[in-house]
């Protein structure tokens, strides 16, 4: 499978949606060191502006944020058609098995429960983007 990609579009772009600074800024490092495009957002509201302006190809959704959760933010993403096929990796330290059900519920794709090893979270983000897990995005 030999395509030419344009090399603006070559990376998968992740938005990482998180309220502490340092999260997102370990996430972000991390991702683009495994070869992703990187953008932030540091609660629900800004998630559904990035979301719309920059059409990122996963996002990571922390689900406890402050001015719009990542729950609703979640839940008009994908009631949204301009967004409604982005996979939502929902990242949040409320390990609970009623969390992961209500977070599935809420729309999003899959759950990693926080704190997260960042190879966890990348392994999750290629088996969303339907890449082989084994296949290294960086290069």
């Amino acid at each position: 499978m030999n395509e030419t990609i344009h090399p603006d579009t070559a990376q998968p772009l992740v938005l990482v949606v998180d309220d502490f600074q340092d999260n997102r800024e370990m996430y972000a490092e991390y991702l683009a060191y495994c070869g992703f495009r990187v953008i932030e957002a540091k609660n629900g509201k800004e998630a559904i502006e990035q979301a719309f302006a920059q059409s990122p190809n996963v996002i990571i959704m922390d689900l406890s944020l402050p001015v719009m959760d990542g729950w609703e933010a979640t839940r008009r993403l994908k009631a949204d058609g301009r967004t409604k096929s982005i996979p939502v990796i929902a990242l949040t330290g409320h390990a609970l098995q009623g969390h992961s059900k209500g977070a599935l519920d809420a729309g999003c794709d899959a759950f990693v429960a926080k704190p997260c090893l960042p190879d966890q979270l990348v392994l999750e983000i290629k088996r969303m983007l339907g890449t082989s897990a084994s296949a290294p995005v960086k290069g």
